[in-house]
């Protein structure tokens, strides 16, 4: 895959790098690399995602400005992972003139199509409701396709300029990766989101002991998750809480990983007799389709789920699960006998069919609303988090009597202790740490805990700030 194997020799290189977005907020990830020639040829350009921003209506906004580059001259895009805060720019960018090459692993290359198209459908529903055009077209989708190519993991593709990137396993989702880009025979590594090792499903995140660089993920900088042993017993727990009371257990359930996690936990909890047997109705049209995928590309997990699904052991389904594909089946849910496990979309319940549910369960007592995933700010699931008594729905306001339930340890995100231990594995050759992708308090947090722990210099970058880099 070799597209110019010249090597830089002797001497110092230089890089630029720009954080376009996904700094002092968790979604958005969008960073520009660029070579700084010595004798002014053109400069090699690459995109690390494309993500775009979630959380109320300043998001929205956001999401509709012009990129912060001049999107005809980026020569690569490489794609972590395929969660719409990393990718769902990629066909505006598109329709802004971007012909160069996509990458990502071929899970990911997998799983892009059809998140593009729940996407398309959500972002028509908004477009129309806010009387404003159509973001991108079915039309950007299929060329952003066309352009798209696999680096399998732990391959390693020769780029313009003596450039080298390798992909590295991240095991936040299935198809996650970092990439570690060479030059001058120093590395710079742009985590994506890490993930939380040990998962139920995936491989744990591949060591990185010799980076010059890091452009690091900090969701849960300044917080732990409970232990394993502790997730899965809280999870017991709610669900054998909520068929006591005879509610229903509602579960605002992000449709790729995070569901996927779920219901492997909740078919181990059943083989093992530790909960109750009721109705699990998965009522995501896309967690379905995602759901095959990861059946499809079983050989990416963990060695223990792997050889259960060769054994002809399905991990995603059990006895009771029904799925609910149209919308009439999700609103006719509201009439079935409780108890019952509804999981539905969407994670921050910032729009799907899970805000349907919401309004006609959380003011009843009896009733659980369980949050298994990060929840942004400015989002219904943050306010609800937070203990409001009160949210607006559909413009109603909708009175929260229902038990509400965080379990943190369902994350995909490494937590403050083990992103520490990340980075400190390259603590001989690190330069420089750069937190991004994190709440502001999360970010600066990890920073002074870098500096204070493995005397490495960490800084906080704000968004559009360009630095250069010595390699």
């Amino acid at each position: 895959m070799s597209e110019n194997n010249k090597e830089n020799k002797g001497g110092v290189k230089k890089l630029k790098l720009t954080f376009a977005a996904g700094t002092t907020t968790v979604t958005g990830a969008n960073f520009l690399l660029e070579t700084v020639p010595e004798h002014g040829e053109e400069p090699v350009r690459m995109l690390i995602d494309c993500g775009m921003e979630q959380g109320g209506r300043d998001a929205e906004v956001n999401n509709r400005k012009l990129f912060a580059y001049d999107v005809k001259t980026i020569d690569y895009l490489f794609v972590t992972h395929a969660h719409v805060d990393h990718i769902g720019l990629i066909p505006k960018l598109i329709k802004e003139g971007f012909r160069g090459k996509i990458f990502s692993t071929v899970e990911t290359h997998k799983l892009v199509p059809i998140m593009f198209e729940d996407s398309l459908k959500l972002l028509g529903h908004e477009a129309g409701d806010h009387g404003l055009p159509e973001l991108y077209s079915a039309d950007d989708v299929k060329k952003a396709l066309e352009l798209w190519h696999d680096i399998p993991y732990y391959t390693c593709t020769d780029l313009k300029a003596g450039l080298q990137v390798c992909a590295k396993d991240a095991g936040h989702i299935l198809g996650s990766v970092m990439y570690e880009f060479t030059y001058n025979h120093k590395n710079i590594v742009f985590t994506g989101d890490l993930g939380n090792t040990p998962t139920p499903l995936l491989r744990d995140t591949e060591d990185i002991t010799d980076a010059t660089y890091l452009v690091m993920e900090s969701v849960y900088g300044d917080r732990n998750h409970e232990p394993t042993d502790e997730r899965r017993s809280k999870l017991e727990h709610a669900i054998q809480d909520a068929y006591k009371k005879g509610g229903a257990l509602v579960i605002p359930c992000f449709s790729l990983e995070k569901t996927q996690v779920l219901l492997f936990e909740i078919n181990e909890l059943l083989e093992q007799g530790r909960i109750p047997k009721c109705p699990v109705y998965l009522d995501s049209p896309l967690a379905i389709k995602v759901t095959e995928i990861y059946r499809e590309r079983f050989r990416a997990f963990n060695e223990k789920v792997k050889k259960e699904m060769q054994n002809g052991d399905d991990v995603f389904s059990f006895p009771g699960l029904k799925r609910i594909n149209t919308a009439e089946e999700s609103k006719a849910l509201n009439d079935m006998p409780n108890p019952k496990i509804i999981i539905a979309g969407s994670g921050m319940s910032n729009g799907g069919r899970v805000v349907h549910h919401e309004a006609h369960y959380l003011p009843d007592p009896r009733s659980t609303l369980l949050l298994i995933g990060y929840q942004s700010l400015g989002t219904l699931g943050r306010h609800i988090q937070n203990g409001e008594k009160f949210v607006s729905i559909y413009g109603n306001k909708i009175p929260v009597r229902a038990n509400i339930v965080t379990i943190d340890g369902y994350s995909s995100h490494k937590d403050s202790d083990h992103l520490l231990e990340f980075v400190a594995n390259s603590k001989d050759t690190l330069k420089k740490v750069f937190p991004v992708m994190g709440e502001p308090k999360s970010a600066l947090f990890l920073a002074q805990k870098i500096q204070d722990n493995l005397a490495i210099e960490a800084y906080n970058p704000k968004q559009g700030e360009s630095v250069i880099l010595e390699f």
